[in-house]
């Protein structure tokens, strides 16, 4: 009988944390100018939210999800389709759907989504304390949003958690934004160009 060689490929993935992050960001900003009086309306921000917010963090999930890492894969995954979720509420919201359905929609139903969201946000800013800090301080934004958030659908002091909600998402956003691109450039050049702070050091020695 002949000798049949066998040759193992292992196929690598990149880290997807600048891509998510980098979707995170952008959709952060641009939905945060909304928030903030700078902008108007919602049409325009539907594209941002379903191709950065959804898609690329969807995308990022994914590849985490071959990286074995299960932090990175829920987080992405499940604020991408976070994102997927709003973006259709608004076209609800802008009667993309039909008046009918429009005007049966009940900004309660929003409050206890983020709520929700919040909870889940809560234990992974638990999570985030032993990756870094930058990423750890990205949620606690995400959680004051969540509060806002919130707490502005239920009509709770609207005007003021309104604000809160969108102070925060541009915190988000620009927080993303360097997370994104210290993971490029730390990793482009081999060394550290912009710091992220070591990881606390609570639950993991």
């Amino acid at each position: 009988m002949g000798t049949q060689n066998h040759t193992q490929v292992k196929i690598t993935t990149a880290d997807p944390s600048a891509l998510g992050l980098f979707g995170l960001a952008m959709v952060t900003f641009v939905a945060s100018s909304q928030k903030l009086g700078l902008t108007e309306g919602l049409s325009y921000l539907l594209p941002w939210v379903f191709f950065l917010g959804g898609l690329a963090q969807v995308y990022a999930s994914i590849l985490d999800a071959k990286h074995n890492n299960i932090f990175g894969t829920t987080a992405f995954g499940a604020f991408g389709l976070f994102w997927f979720g709003v973006g259709t509420t608004w076209m609800i919201q802008l009667g993309f759907f039909g008046e009918k359905l429009a005007a049966n929609g009940d900004p309660k139903q929003l409050g206890f989504a983020f709520i929700g969201y919040l909870i889940f946000s809560l234990f992974m800013t638990i999570g985030a304390m032993e990756t870094h800090k930058v990423l750890f301080f990205i949620f606690v934004f995400i959680d004051i949003l969540f509060i806002g958030l919130s707490l502005s659908s239920f009509n709770i002091m609207y005007d003021v958690t309104h604000m809160i909600a969108a102070v925060a998402e541009m915190c988000i956003a620009l927080l993303s934004f360097y997370g994104s691109a210290a993971n490029v450039l730390n990793t482009h050049f081999g060394q550290v160009v912009l710091p992220i702070g070591k990881p606390f050091g609570i639950f993991k020695k």
